[in-house]
């Protein structure tokens, strides 16, 4: 069992996230807890110059909401969302929070996966602790 679950969220695959959620329930263990967490990719800095307002605060904001929405407002998960590259923040939040297992979604792998390594790899090489790459079919 694992004291402390850490959930990976793509915001384009929030239909896995109660499978997940699920998942991490069974492996729980007592007075454990779990985080959903979100990373949001930097925005670059030749866009950053057109826009007047901070995008990422903004952003931010909308993405803690659906996190919160994705897992039914259970008392016991708690959200965050941060910001750089997913596979390697992934990884040094886990460590930071004391993270004994992350659960990261992949889809089914095809050719650009082998070249350019999906998330999920990238977390898997980079983790301090266990990785369980969540697939649904």
């Amino acid at each position: 069992m694992y004291g402390n679950i850490l959930i990976a969220v793509a915001l384009d695959h929030e239909e896995l996230v109660p499978g997940k959620i699920a998942l991490a329930r069974r492996l729980l263990a007592d007075g454990g807890r779990i985080t959903l967490l979100t990373v949001l990719e930097n925005v670059p800095g030749f866009v950053a110059e057109f826009v007047d307002m901070k995008p990422e605060n903004h952003l931010r904001a909308k993405v803690l909401q659906r996190l919160e929405a994705a897992h039914g407002g259970a008392p016991d998960i708690k959200v965050a969302v941060e910001t750089g590259k997913s596979g390697v923040v992934i990884s040094h939040y886990a460590e930071a929070q004391g993270t004994d297992l992350i659960i990261v979604g992949s889809h089914k792998p095809g050719l650009q996966d082998y070249f350019l390594g999906s998330t999920a790899a990238r977390v898997a090489r980079r983790a301090p602790c266990s990785v369980m790459i969540f697939r649904e079919d």
